[in-house]
């Protein structure tokens, strides 16, 4: 009996689920920077800075979350635990010295310190994401979508999260925020930080993991739809503070649903499960025993495939995918033959096509990576300039509870990036048409978000973070599927990273350059029609403090609607190659 409760345990501890739960709950404060809109008034406030000073604190807080290539260098040869906890130190240190300052703790610092310590601190994201990615592809390889698109909404609900906390703490002190901020990853990833790792889950296949799936999917939901009623009761009615705690326990119990099942396929499951022996195939680059981002030198079966690709008959396109690839091997066959006998020689190329493995030298030469590029700069670019300056936006309207509208668009984006994901997949599953357009509607849903705070509207605020929390969060499922798409899986991650530059990009033009300059220009306008400004700190109040801004950012967001659906027209043939419908 003790030799099976041993084994039980030993079973627990390396159940690939347990690692997924357990990044989820890391994940949960990966999303630390979503709540700048929260500590940015207090820290403008204590520092006595002006907008522009400020934004340029945010624009270093968007670089420090979308600089990953030091997090994933040092991953490849550190374990998962040690990534883990460097950037809790990092989150520690940049963000604790923060506190200290605004609090008069230590010695105020010129602000391009302060902007390294914003980096240094938001930087410890990147370990986070890097470390719970890496385990959660590798423990699932034949579901990298749905584990990526889990732990990245985990990451845009964190703000939520936190501020419900922080709300239950009801602390007078608004920097107590920032103080949280910098100690909470610390206190939940340091214990959790040695689950992380592979624990060889394409050995743990189980008839039970879709079940496994839907469950996680309906606690996403329900968490979502949770914290959304619990934030608009704390909004609109004056609770007591044991009702928010009670409110912020049944949070908690939430999260830990998920634990149940690890411990029902460890210990309620027969060792003698057939299911059990079964095993994922592993992806391409280890099934041929190489490393994925290495090509193989001998090139010639890839050209013969390139050139049926680019010599077969247009009709064979439109046939059923199980005739059409038949026909294409059929093809490929007859090449291999003639060209291995002299009748023909085959045409080598420059580069890959579409759908095949790039590397970044080769995409960046390629108009469709700089149109993903571009939208993504002009679309999610906007976006968070609006989740960067949504204290101030929210304080400009006349709502003193800036941390709520931060935690109800933390909620949208989390459901934006599950359901973008979602819809997303439904389009190239079932219609085989390009996914950008998923982009596209999204940019559309958030250039009305952009008209609602432009014109300050009764509920503005509300409708406003729905819509952008919505599309915001929607880029980050559906880009990061469409590169891949496009441009393979070999080389992603340096992809994908290279993408993630157009976020601080974005932020820089319409936050650093664009909002804080008219922010500042009609603060001073209002402070010299007034008499009044004890503290001579330039605020901005009512609709026309971001009116131009949100103009402006809606505007771009039509253009970056227009450049998606540009890259739809050029990558039709490439999704009905790769997701052709069965035609009977």
């Amino acid at each position: 009996m003790a030799r099976t409760t041993r084994e039980r345990v030993i079973s627990f501890i390396n159940n690939r689920w347990l690692v997924f739960v357990v990044a989820m709950w890391i994940q949960s404060c990966a999303g630390i920077g979503y709540l700048f809109g929260s500590i940015s008034p207090v820290i403008k406030s204590s520092l006595n800075y002006n907008q522009k000073q400020l934004s340029r604190l945010g624009v270093a807080k968007d670089l420090g979350d979308s600089v990953g290539f030091i997090a994933a260098s040092l991953s490849e040869f550190l374990p998962l635990w040690a990534a883990l906890l460097v950037g809790s130190l990092q989150n520690l240190v940049g963000y604790g010295w923060v506190w200290l300052i605004v609090t008069g703790r230590a010695p105020l610092l010129p602000l391009w310190a302060m902007c390294i310590l914003i980096f240094v601190g938001n930087n410890g994201e990147t370990y986070f994401n890097t470390a719970t990615l890496v385990s959660g592809v590798q423990n699932f390889p034949k579901s990298r979508g749905p584990v990526v698109g889990i732990l990245k909404g985990f990451a845009g609900l964190g703000g939520a999260i936190l501020s419900q906390v922080y709300t239950m703490i009801h602390s007078s002190d608004r920097a107590s925020l920032i103080f949280m901020v910098a100690v909470a990853p610390s206190v939940v990833v340091i214990p959790l930080m040695f689950f992380i790792r592979p624990v060889g889950g394409h050995r743990q296949i189980r008839s039970s993991d879709a079940t496994s799936f839907t469950i996680i999917y309906s606690v996403c939901i329900l968490l979502a739809a949770y914290l959304m009623a619990v934030m608009l009761v704390e909004d609109f009615i004056d609770l007591s503070h044991s009702i928010i705690t009670a409110f912020t326990i049944v949070l908690f119990a939430i999260l830990l649903v998920p634990i149940f099942i690890p411990i029902a396929t460890s210990c309620f499951t027969a060792s003698t499960d057939p299911c059990d022996t079964l095993e994922e195939p592993l992806v391409v680059g280890d099934q041929q025993g190489q490393d994925p981002g290495q090509s193989t030198p001998d090139r010639g079966p890839e050209l013969i495939l390139s050139e049926v690709e680019d010599e077969k008959p247009k009709e064979v396109d439109l046939l059923p995918a199980l005739e059409r690839h038949k026909r294409i091997a059929q093809l490929q066959a007859k090449l291999v033959q003639a060209a291995a006998e002299g009748a023909v020689r085959v045409k080598r190329r420059r580069g890959p096509h579409r759908g095949e493995d790039f590397t970044l030298t080769q995409a960046l030469v390629k108009a469709d990576f700089w149109l993903i590029f571009f939208s993504l700069l002009l679309g999610s670019g906007s976006g968070l300039t609006v989740i960067d300056n949504l204290g101030q936006m929210s304080q400009s309207l006349g709502y003193d509870n800036t941390h709520v509208f931060v935690s109800m668009i933390s909620i949208w984006n989390f459901l934006g990036r599950i359901g973008g994901g979602y819809f997303s997949e439904l389009i190239v599953r079932d219609y085989a048409y390009p996914r950008p357009v998923a982009i596209a509607v999204a940019q559309l849903v958030m250039s009305v978000g952009h008209i609602f705070f432009a014109y300050g509207w009764p509920g503005a605020m509300h409708i406003g973070t729905l819509l952008i929390g919505l599309g915001y969060g929607a880029h980050w499922a559906i880009v990061p599927a469409t590169a891949s798409e496009l441009f393979g899986l070999k080389k992603f991650g340096a992809l994908y990273n290279f993408l993630t530059l157009a976020n601080p990009a974005g932020s820089l033009v319409f936050s650093g350059l664009i909002a804080s300059s008219i922010y500042d220009r009609e603060a001073e306008n209002q402070a010299h029609g007034s008499m009044f400004n004890p503290d001579h700190v330039l605020r901005c109040q009512g609709s026309i403090c971001y009116f131009l801004t949100s103009l402006i950012m809606s505007g771009f967001c039509l253009i970056a609607a227009a450049l998606s659906m540009i890259l739809v027209q050029r990558t039709k043939l490439v999704y009905t190659n790769l997701y052709g419908k069965t035609r009977s």
